[in-house]
């Protein structure tokens, strides 16, 4: 499909955080070349004045439900969410049915992905107690992933014993869900019978967090191991690897840690329930801080959507997670706009640092011989999350009605037009990501 493109007048974020008001050219779904009144005769022209052109982002946590659970969500809906919020790339997650725990599993959904996605994509393997040699040989996954807690049956991996051998053998990233399965069993307890929603954060709490954390770490250190500590959320965390954080330890922080809290429990009920929880207010400042300070290195959103009947049934029945590839750049270019950070800041958290942190060759800046992965957004103008205007088969976000800037007006991946002015081209595909 792909074509040659021709960008004129938009104001183009630089590697270096330069904004330069210019032209860029894209042939063979490559950047090819970025200056001004550059002419390409062969070439689709997109008018960028008034926007900015962004790297597109990457999303390295998200649940897509595919295969086995695709009437919450399946691989073709959650990448037109993904092109419309200006997402090029995921990495998702094996929870689905069957889990992706094998060869076989992972081959399917890159075979699905193949026929449905929009944008680009990766896999991670599940480990289980029983499949160290799959976590090793599987190929190509952008990682394994580790359930310490908040989940059940075959993927839950929740002992040292456990979770040692995984560590122990392989160099593979690992990526872990830390929260402590044996404190969450024992806290749910204490509140049995309780049906108010914003009991979650009590049984889930901040220390069942903070004791898987430093387990990973532990094993981190031990093995010299590659390890990514998925969807920080409290501040006790962030304090914890502000002191023990090594350069082969990494971290994410979702928006929803960001920007929603406890509070939010009483305004949308189990539509804020996600795991880990929403933390108390305080926390939502020091993830801030230690974001800005380079403690987290990236944003994920993990993107879980379940349907409005099912997030309707009574607390502990509603499940947790929420959707979120949406509306995630959204939201991070309004804090921009607010003066919490800079547009440089928000690039390296969902485009730049995520490609370095997975190994993901030519992706995540604005440079040339790059993929022509990239989204034109209109920083000028506010517009609310809509239920009736999401992508997302789910159609409900824990963010309705918020009024945001950065919409992405067009997002090109691999040098094709996703979208175009609010219009998806569906007949536009990514590609398998490799990771080096």
């Amino acid at each position: 499909m792909t074509s040659n493109l021709l960008i004129r007048n938009a104001q183009i974020l630089l590697p270096n955080n330069d904004i330069f008001l210019g032209d860029l050219s894209i042939k063979q779904g490559k950047i090819a070349e970025i200056g001004s009144e550059l002419r390409d005769d062969s070439a689709q022209i997109i008018d960028g004045t008034g926007l900015t052109l962004l790297p597109g982002v990457i999303d390295p946590q998200v649940h897509f439900r595919e295969p086995g659970l695709e009437h919450k969500e399946d691989l073709f809906t959650a990448s037109c969410a993904c092109a419309k919020g200006g997402v090029t790339s995921f990495l998702e997650m094996p929870n689905t049915v069957p889990l992706t725990t094998t060869q076989a599993t992972l081959d399917d959904k890159l075979y699905r992905a193949s026929q449905k996605c929009l944008v680009n994509y990766g896999f991670f393997m599940g480990a289980t107690a029983e499949n160290l040699d799959d976590l090793r040989n599987a190929h190509p996954a952008c990682g394994i992933k580790i359930f310490m807690g908040s989940n059940h049956g075959a993927l839950l991996v929740s002992t040292e014993t456990e979770i040692e051998p995984i560590f122990a053998k392989g160099s593979r990233l690992i990526a872990v869900h830390a929260e402590d399965q044996a404190r969450i069993v024992e806290r749910k307890k204490l509140f049995k019978g309780n049906t108010d929603p914003a009991i979650h954060s009590q049984i889930q709490d901040e220390i069942a967090a903070l004791n898987a954390t430093k387990l990973a770490v532990k094993l981190a250190n031990k093995y010299q191991r590659r390890l990514h500590i998925l969807h920080l959320s409290t501040g006790i965390e962030a304090e914890y690897l502000r002191q023990h954080k090594t350069p082969w330890i990494s971290t994410e922080v979702t928006p929803q840690h960001l920007l929603l809290n406890t509070t939010d429990y009483e305004r949308i009920g189990t539509l804020a329930q996600m795991n880990p929880p929403l933390r108390s207010p305080e926390n939502n400042d020091i993830l801030w801080k230690a974001l800005l300070d380079g403690v987290i290195d990236c944003i994920a959103t993990d993107h879980a959507p379940h349907t409005l009947e099912e997030k309707a049934k009574p607390y502990p029945h509603s499940p947790s997670g929420m959707p979120g590839v949406e509306t995630s750049l959204p939201l991070m270019l309004t804090e921009y706009k607010k003066g919490r950070c800079t547009l440089a800041q928000v690039v390296k958290w969902m485009c730049t640092n995520p490609a370095k942190l997975y190994n993901i060759p030519h992706k995540g800046e604005i440079k040339i011989d790059y993929d022509a992965d990239l989204t034109l957004v209109d920083l000028n103008s506010y517009k609310p999350v809509l239920k009736e205007n999401l992508a997302t088969k789910c159609k409900w976000s824990p963010f309705e009605g918020w009024n945001l800037t950065g919409w992405p007006i067009y997002t090109i991946v691999n040098g094709n037009i996703a979208l175009e002015k609010g219009q998806l081209n569906t007949d536009v595909r990514g590609k398998a990501l490799s990771f080096s």
